[in-house]
């Protein structure tokens, strides 16, 4: 793999790292309640997820690329175009409407005329049955990690168009999955530890609004077409 693809493989795993979704939830929730250093545990469960997903899509990949390579490069471009297209429909989102009875964010006043602890009483009685607990164990928390990762049918799909954009039939194909798989866990682990384990209040706060969700949508959905349209003119 050459310095500018691999440059290019960086840029899109930061970017598709930090666009939101179940891996970036369920980082942020165990940082909120287990605490920063012990979230790692859930974040290294949704990459043993990834790993699988690469596995399952190269080598679908390496079989297509020794069959047929015009075929291969129709899915090349088919997946930037997919790309492309999450932007678009990421853009065009609606924000969601905020739950009616939710509960007030960490740190927020009680409500006046509340009596003391009367506020996190409520709190804890509205928090989600899927939540994690504070006394869960590492285990606990790599397992669910691996399932809403490994249970998310769109990864597959996903990887099925991002993969062969960096592969190049030509060269030997192992190595290249392997840098592939790598730079992705790697980035993936430093964005999910390094961003949404430490600013989770924030980016809660952030989303919590119509007008904040509007601009996650839209800084992410141009990324994505961005990267779509890189990857379909870098070779």
């Amino acid at each position: 793999m050459t310095l500018s693809l691999w440059a290019t493989l960086l840029a899109a795993c930061f970017v598709i790292s930090f666009t939101p979704g179940a891996g970036a939830i369920n980082t942020m929730g165990n940082s909120l309640t287990v605490g920063f250093r012990r979230s790692i545990w859930g974040i290294l469960g949704q990459q043993a997820a990834l790993v699988v997903h690469i596995a399952i899509v190269a080598a679908g990949v390496g079989v297509l690329v020794t069959g047929s390579p015009v075929l291969f490069e129709i899915i090349r471009y088919a997946g930037a175009a997919y790309l492309v297209y999450l932007g678009i429909r990421q853009i065009l989102a609606k924000p969601s409407a905020p739950e009616p009875g939710s509960a007030p964010e960490p740190g927020s006043a009680p409500e006046p005329g509340s009596a003391p602890g009367e506020a996190d009483a409520e709190a804890e009685a509205d928090a989600s049955p899927t939540a994690p607990a504070r006394g869960e164990s590492r285990w606990s928390m790599f397992r669910r990690g691996l399932w809403v990762n490994l249970l998310n049918p769109k990864a597959i799909v996903f990887f099925l168009a991002f993969l062969p954009q960096f592969i190049r039939p030509g060269l030997p194909l192992l190595p290249q999955y392997l840098v592939v798989g790598a730079t992705v866990v790697i980035v993936d682990v430093i964005v999910m530890w390094g961003f949404f384990a430490v600013a989770a209040q924030g980016l809660r706060r952030l989303t919590a609004s119509a007008r904040g969700q509007r601009i996650v949508n839209r800084l992410f959905g141009s990324l994505f077409i961005g990267v779509g349209v890189l990857l379909a003119v870098v070779h």
